[in-house]
């Protein structure tokens, strides 16, 4: 599998220096352990996501940990292998990343790769681990 490819992100300092900044890191460690285990044990993804996260997949909606979990494990496939083109990262308010992912994406041994795109809004949870608190999923069709 690729890793998390990313476009080099570092910001000026006050004092004119370059400095490399966590939340790249944070979203390219978050995106190598979301599909890895999508592709794995989609019913692993719970701990990934909190009691008012919300995914947006295809245009439907689902709140919660439980729900998102219970759309993602029934998708009509049995193998699945995600293939990351580039991952764009950017900090947000209140220690946040938004991640902006576009890929492929390879079912059950299709020949023809689908083309995705997905947005992450993480958040810090109460222990200071990242959660997805915001989830969009959409299918590059036509």
């Amino acid at each position: 599998k690729k890793p998390c490819k990313s476009t080099s992100a570092s910001l000026q300092g006050s004092a004119g220096t370059v400095v490399k900044m966590a939340f790249q890191q944070v979203g390219e460690q978050f995106c190598q352990h979301y599909y890895s285990t999508f592709d794995s044990n989609r019913q692993g993804l719970g701990p990934l996501y909190g009691d008012q996260s919300m995914m947006t997949f295809e245009g439907e909606q689902f709140q919660g940990a439980p729900n998102i979990v219970q759309k993602l494990a029934s998708l009509p496939f049995q193998r699945v292998q995600h293939q990351i083109v580039k991952a764009d990262c950017q900090p947000t308010p209140g220690d946040g990343v938004m991640i902006f992912v576009t890929g492929n994406l390879i079912v059950d041994d299709n020949a023809n790769p689908l083309k995705f795109a997905q947005v992450f809004a993480l958040q810090k949870g109460p222990t200071g681990n990242y959660y997805c608190h915001n989830d969009m999923f959409r299918l590059n069709i036509g």
